[in-house]
């Protein structure tokens, strides 16, 4: 094979690898309810498997297994999804906070550790031949394809989410690709080269069956469901349905009116508000409610496109046509930082997404929608005596606390103490919290503490807000130690692997400390100009970007003092420490974005120098990516410390695991060098 072939295979794997694994994170996600509560599990899994891939012996013949356990893994979640329903009680309450609700599909402990698993070894199979490849080039040439291939990988990715595409789209991508990498090696005679097209073939076809079932929608965050029912009663309804979880209701205003009073509570104090700002719009049930009270202008606020399309076509009280309403389809924190506008009424609606935004952090998409700056910036755009108001749907074991943490909030933006509806219905427990900002108001309820101590705040630095303490709560540790403890067994269980992570520890702690660079990066851009999936999708490609503008930088400057790199490294990281990013938020768009790049980036771009200088003189670049990716997926099991310290923390064990590289890797370039294994 030519070395111009090889540079296609190389590309071509690189962006197998990562288009693959944003395709599991989303269709996974979208199936299996739990991985909404593990942000980063698929990551994790994807992290090992090419790790483990990179370390194998190149005799190996992993990749013919990649097709068959790609189906297996799609066929066991197809048949075993995990979901949510409204009917009962499940024994989940830990991980979940609406109301009523029953699982089905298997017990956690046997799907999160299959899935792991399963995308570990589909990883391996693909990073193995991947790897085969990485050994014909010089090793910064490797690195070069392999970050070109990874860019185009999110770049094609970020386009299919653009226009919604279904999960048949992402299968032919890959299914072409696994095509181009591995026909050439078919032999039709074969035992495994019919499996492998046959399993393509299923893989394609499972992928196809779900993309075609009719009440199924694909936004670029989750797989939507529309379940219609006809109620006599109160009138017809339709429930919505995302990644398996019950969101929204798509019913008229009348039957809201009699079914969930709680929505019209801010209404007693602001009968005919003028200007009206909701966030979580959705469907247009709260738009709705607003224009009936008399609203004369309403900006309604919409992270996901699809859901607003629903209210559009759906909602049969039609008040996304009404031209008092500006939709603004964008996280809604964002919009409180861009908007110049004061409001009569600003209402906090249920936001609660039951998802998370990337598979990279533990971010959902409403964690700085809820924090203690979130309210402090909704207040600043009331008018004087504007109305606060916010509300949620929740299970009886989280009321009391959860009721407590907002109400704080509340009290300490205001400085008075919220009004409080509750309407209880089974097991759900639905909330109303209005404060004002001439804190004028006179109800017949304040809230007054419930739980035993206080509940602080969510804040910007720590906004994980279903958290009742500051601390990783049993089932994560559970489920951390699991992950970490089946990895090790199977490093043991390979002493070629073994030996790598003893030559190229430093490049192991390098992995640790970039890939929490890496989520620290996208949590702070996530804060400055939104939650969204397309913010998350330019950060990643800008991390690509810098990684890549490091490999040329050290292609042409091969003699580049690393000891420097490395004191500027630090010196940006703390940097990072004094400003962090809610800092930032005072600036005017331009001035916060040119500044961001530069505090976030410049990190990331001098990381990256540090290891390609390390990386251009491996002996074994193989093992040595291999190490390195193993290192990115401790990071990421690492990441879960910010439960208890909040996210600014992990620059404290970004530099540390840096200086760590850099006393190793000093410590390896003093060591004699043994003249007789050469």
């Amino acid at each position: 094979m030519t070395l111009s072939q090889n540079t296609v295979r190389l590309f071509l794997f690189s962006f197998l690898l990562l288009f693959l694994e944003l395709a599991l994170i989303r269709w996974l996600g979208s199936n299996v309810f739990f991985l909404s509560f593990f942000s980063n599990f698929i990551l994790l899994g994807s992290f090992f498997g090419i790790g483990m891939g990179f370390l194998q012996a190149p005799s190996s013949r992993l990749y013919q297994m990649a097709p068959i356990l790609l189906t297996a893994l799609i066929l066991f979640v197809a048949i075993f999804p995990v979901s949510i329903s409204y009917a009962g009680k499940s024994g989940i309450n830990s991980l979940l906070v609406i109301g009523i609700y029953k699982k089905s599909g298997l017990p956690i402990w046997v799907t999160l550790p299959f899935i792991f698993l399963m995308v570990a070894a589909i990883m391996a199979s693909i990073a193995h031949s991947m790897s085969i490849l990485f050994r014909q080039f010089r090793p910064l040439i490797a690195y070069r394809l392999d970050i070109l291939g990874s860019l185009a990988g999110i770049v094609s990715f970020s386009i299919l989410s653009y226009f919604h595409a279904a999960p048949v789209f992402w299968g032919t991508v890959v299914c072409i690709i696994f095509i181009l990498l591995f026909c050439s090696e078919w032999k039709w005679k074969s035992l495994y080269t019919v499996l492998q097209v046959g399993s393509l073939a299923l893989f394609f076809i499972t992928l196809a069956y779900e993309s075609a079932i009719p009440n199924h929608l694909w936004s670029p965050y989750y797989k939507i469901a529309l379940y219609p029912t006809v109620d006599r009663t109160n009138g017809n309804y339709t429930d919505v349905y995302v990644n398996g979880v019950p969101h929204q209701r798509i019913e008229s205003l009348a039957r809201r009116k009699a079914t969930e009073p709680f929505y019209f509570f801010p209404y007693q104090y602001k009968s005919a508000p003028e200007n009206v700002l909701i966030i979580g719009a959705g469907n247009g049930g709260d738009v709705a409610i607003a224009l009936a009270h008399g609203a004369k202008h309403i900006d309604a606020v919409e992270i996901d496109p699809v859901l607003y399309q629903l209210g559009r076509h759906l909602n049969v009280d039609r008040p996304y046509s009404d031209p008092k309403v500006n939709v603004v389809l964008n996280d809604g924190r964002a919009f409180l930082q861009q908007t110049r506008q004061r409001y009569d009424l600003i209402i906090f609606a249920l936001t609660d997404s039951i998802t998370l935004v990337s598979g990279q952090s533990s971010l959902r998409l409403e964690s700085y929608i809820y924090t203690k700056e979130a309210v402090a910036a909704a207040k600043q755009h009331l008018k004087t005596d504007g109305i606060f108001s916010m509300y949620g749907y929740y299970s009886y074991d989280h009321s009391l606390w959860l009721t407590d943490r907002y109400a704080n909030t509340i009290k300490e933006v205001f400085g008075t103490a919220p009004c409080v509806d509750t309407f209880g219905k089974g097991n759900a427990f639905s909330l109303a919290l209005i404060a004002s900002a001439d804190n004028q108001l006179h109800c017949p309820a304040f809230w007054s503490q419930k739980a035993d101590g206080y509940i602080a705040p969510a804040t910007d630095d720590h906004p994980f807000l279903y958290l009742q303490h500051n601390k990783i709560p049993p089932l994560y540790q559970a489920t951390i130690a699991l992950i970490f403890l089946m990895s090790l067994l199977i490093i043991q269980r390979s002493t070629h692997a073994l030996s790598a992570v003893r030559e190229n520890f430093d490049l192991l702690l390098m992995g640790m400390a970039f890939l929490l660079l890496e989520t620290k990066s996208i949590i702070s851009f996530a804060l400055l100009f939104g939650n969204t999936w397309f913010v998350n999708a330019l950060v990643f490609f800008g991390i690509l970007l810098f990684i890549y503008l490091a490999i040329e930088f050290t292609a042409r400057f091969p003699r580049v003092a690393t000891k420097y790199v490395y004191g500027l490294l630090l010196l940006s990281l703390f940097i990072s420490w004094q400003v962090p990013a809610e800092a930032l938020l005072t600036l005017s768009f331009l001035p916060r974005f040119l500044t961001a790049i530069l505090i976030t980036f410049s990190p990331v771009f001098l990381a990256n120098i540090v290891f390609a200088s390390r990386f251009q003189h491996a002996m074994n670049s193989s093992a040595a990516f291999g190490v390195n990716m193993i290192g990115a997926m401790i990071g990421g099991l690492l990441e879960y410390i910010s439960m208890i310290t909040g996210h600014q923390f992990l620059l404290i064990l970004i530099g540390g695991f840096y200086m760590g590289a850099f006393l190793v890797n000093k410590s390896r370039a003093a060591s004699p060098v043994d003249l007789t294994s050469t």
